[in-house]
């Protein structure tokens, strides 16, 4: 079915898998930086703002809908995987044949 999507279903296929590199990254960096063992001035912590500014703008409504779950004294923020699975979802079907 990819074939019959044209070039701007490729582009908007092409962005959606960007993005979920993007939110991949901006998940894995958000570990390091909630551990506070970085400078403020350090690279990964300007690496991450930037990530935060291109994946908080789609995680902020999903998170009123699903608050983080509380786990010990943690809070487990399981909106980046259901905008992870929702975004594959989508994706998924377009390569069925």
């Amino acid at each position: 079915m990819l074939g019959t999507i044209g070039t701007i279903g490729t582009l908007i296929v092409a962005l959606l898998y960007l993005f979920l590199v993007v939110l991949f990254a901006y998940s894995i960096l958000s570990w390091f930086t909630a551990s506070g063992r970085l400078a403020y001035d350090s690279p990964v912590h300007k690496v991450q703002n930037v990530l935060s500014a291109i994946c908080e703008p789609i995680l902020r409504p999903v998170r009123r809908i699903i608050p983080p779950v509380r786990v010990g004294g943690v809070g487990l923020d399981l909106s980046v995987l259901v905008v992870f699975l929702l975004i594959s979802a989508v994706l998924i079907p377009l390569f069925q044949s």
